[in-house]
């Protein structure tokens, strides 16, 4: 005799928010206790039409995300060039090094062209992966460690990190560096 398949609960959706500053919120109240949020974030995951679930083997239910649902706030390096390492820190404290593996990538705003970075934290089903937004103090140290490079033919300003080069944005054309 088998034992019978274990089924997962479909909840529906979860009255989870977590908001464009990081902050999660259950029910419209925030989650003050940062070990609890933590907790979540190892069950946060994405489906394949790029919608976020909290999933346990028992159950799973959907949750508003309103931006990343993580924010990368501290940056350390190591190295220079094409030796240099960047990690970051999540605010759920998880350490994430820049890479093939967790690229960084820019997104603008359609009105303003205003950058956004982002840092891919770990993958979900399909091509949508689960994403930390670089804060603006961070992205400051970026750009600081930034250098010129040719990316698809166009000069960049951006930076290394496991061998890889991640471009922070187009340097303007009578750029000289």
């Amino acid at each position: 005799m088998t034992a019978p398949a274990c089924q997962t609960a479909e909840c529906g959706f979860l009255p989870f928010v977590i908001k464009r500053d990081g902050t999660w919120l259950y029910k419209g109240t925030p989650i003050t206790r940062k070990p609890m949020v933590c907790l979540f974030s190892t069950i946060l995951k994405r489906d394949e039409d790029g919608r976020y679930l909290l999933e346990t083997p028992a159950e799973r239910g959907w949750i508003e995300v309103e931006d990343a649902p993580f924010l990368a706030v501290e940056l350390d390096w190591t190295g220079h060039g094409k030796t240099q390492r960047l990690s970051f820190r999540t605010n759920v404290d998880q350490c994430v090094t820049a890479g093939p593996e967790h690229p960084i990538r820019i997104s603008h705003d359609l009105l303003s062209c205003e950058p956004t970075p982002y840092l891919r934290v770990r993958d979900g089903k399909g091509k949508h992966p689960l994403e930390a937004k670089i804060n603006r103090a961070t992205y400051y140290e970026l750009v600081a460690l930034a250098e010129p490079g040719i990316v698809r033919g166009r000069k960049v300003l951006g930076v290394w990190s496991e061998g890889m080069f991640f471009s922070l944005g187009y340097l303007p054309s009578g750029y000289c560096g």
